[in-house]
């Protein structure tokens, strides 16, 4: 084969190649907030912002780009009073609209982070090989850390409780809409209060805080990703008489310690739950939907 020749052909396939690399990190996910921070910018300045009477939700891109959410008043559940603007740009950009004008870069902690199991309560997941034996079914699975993986379901079965859950969603700087950090708390295995990276969105019934195909939260209160959050529910079983169901189930969620649903019935199961309604109790579910959304602290009240 005659050299240039060859040497064309050898150009043709780096050039192929490169795209395919890129496709390949733009996929990247990272699961450890340490990890990130020391391994791109972007997650370093993305997140809240907060400033007197103002506040600003910045979220990553990817390829140094992020927008910017701008709140009158505060962010979300800390002193907003209504949104101002949604603008694009680069790092310079998000330095301009928000630490220029007085805002400091913030971290939330929800105020049930950590909460402990009162009296009567059945601790599903603290962290231990034991409990993830004793309370969830196999296929369950544990990383090295401590931390419950998604795509599991638990042995215990409920009726009318309390739910606590800790949840924290992947930094996917490059994925959009439901690839961004996917997962679900299905109540009962019935009911489906949304997990995604929704942060800085618009708050629709399926990004967190939504009842999936139910309604929309009354309030976006998602914090950044790979950030810790909580889901603290408060369910009311479906009422049924002589196999037909006489009173929907209710539930009032409160997201990182904010009520997003108020009371709200669900007049039918989520599409694709594992259980269809019934008047049999279920279990605790949390959805395997491809991302790497990890849970920790996941206790259970039952009530009369």
């Amino acid at each position: 084969m005659p050299r240039n020749l060859t040497i064309a052909i050898a150009l043709l396939a780096f050039a192929a190649a490169v795209p395919a690399l890129a496709a390949e990190d733009n996929d990247k996910t990272w699961i450890d907030p340490d990890v990130a921070a020391k391994e791109n910018e972007d997650f370093r300045v993305q997140g809240e912002y907060l400033g007197e009477k103002v506040g600003a939700q910045v979220i990553a891109l990817g390829d140094g780009k992020f927008r910017v959410v701008t709140y009158e008043g505060g962010l979300p559940g800390k002193g907003m009073t209504g949104k101002t603007a949604t603008v694009e740009g680069d790092a310079a950009k998000v330095k301009e609209l928000t630490e220029d004008k007085g805002m400091k870069h913030i971290k939330r902690v929800p105020p049930s982070l950590g909460a402990k199991p009162p009296a009567g309560a059945i601790h599903l997941f603290d962290g231990t090989k034991e409990s993830l034996e004793k309370h969830w079914k196999p296929g369950a699975k544990i990383t090295d850390e401590g931390l419950l993986e998604q795509g599991a379901t638990s042995i215990d079965l409920f009726q009318n409780c309390t739910i606590h859950v800790e949840f924290r969603t992947p930094f996917k700087p490059f994925a959009r809409g439901q690839g961004r950090g996917n997962s679900g708390l299905y109540v009962q295995g019935r009911y489906e209060t949304q997990v995604l990276d929704s942060f800085g969105l618009e708050g629709k019934m399926n990004e967190t805080g939504g009842i999936y195909s139910v309604k929309d939260p009354d309030l976006n209160m998602c914090l950044p990703p790979l950030t810790w959050q909580t889901y603290d529910v408060e369910f009311t079983a479906a009422k049924f008489e002589d196999g037909k169901k006489v009173a929907n189930a209710r539930l009032t969620v409160f997201l990182n310690g904010v009520v997003v649903q108020d009371n709200v019935e669900a007049d039918h199961s989520t599409t694709a739950s594992p259980l269809k309604e019934g008047p049999e109790p279920g279990p605790i579910y949390l959805q395997n939907h491809g991302n790497p959304v990890r849970f920790r602290n996941v206790w259970v009240l039952p009530k009369d």
